[in-house]
């Protein structure tokens, strides 16, 4: 399979995983997961062709480690970023002391006046590294990484978890908590 080929299908199985399943006639469950053949049926219906092993390697491979497959390996869901209503089943976890937020300047007046919220999304996303959290503020212009006083809001009450593969979550960063 070729990397334009994954490319086409990580992008086509976020926009259904995480933001449209109604698009191809799929039903997430309360936790996001899909049947895997029902997935790949309904994909190939739209012109977006794969196999189980094709899908396997797109999750084995993909570099933001986007997707997991349920225990069994007959369910498939998004780990993180879903701006459609569903849990996650996670547990509240204590953070880092600190944890990254990666912007673009262009935002970074507003985020410093406002906070950190999860617009569309469920959650706030946030790094356990600078070099993540550039790489994140580079794809929506010149990067800014941010720093959050994660413990601190911790020892406050705010809650975080952490998706399947790593991405740390809260649902907002009041701006007395970051840092440039």
């Amino acid at each position: 399979m070729t990397e334009q080929h994954k490319k086409r299908i990580g992008k086509f199985l976020s926009l259904v995983l995480r933001h449209e399943p109604q698009k191809i006639g799929i039903k997430l469950d309360p936790n996001g997961w899909v049947n895997v053949q029902e997935l790949i049926e309904k994909c190939g219906k739209h012109r977006v062709c794969f196999t189980m092993k094709e899908l396997e390697e797109i999750v084995a491979t993909n570099d933001k480690k986007r997707y997991s497959f349920s225990e069994d390996g007959t369910k498939i869901r998004a780990n993180q970023g879903h701006s459609v209503d569903i849990d996650l089943a996670l547990s509240p976890v204590e953070p880092p002391e600190y944890l990254y937020h990666g912007t673009a300047d262009r935002f970074c007046a507003s985020i410093m006046e406002n906070g950190i919220k999860r617009a569309s999304r469920q959650h706030v996303h946030l790094s356990k590294d600078k070099e993540t959290a550039h790489k994140v503020g580079s794809r929506h212009g010149r990067p800014v990484i941010l720093t959050i006083l994660s413990g601190q809001m911790y020892r406050n009450g705010i809650e975080f978890f952490v998706s399947d593969n790593g991405v740390w979550l809260t649902d907002f960063v009041d701006p007395k908590y970051i840092s440039e």
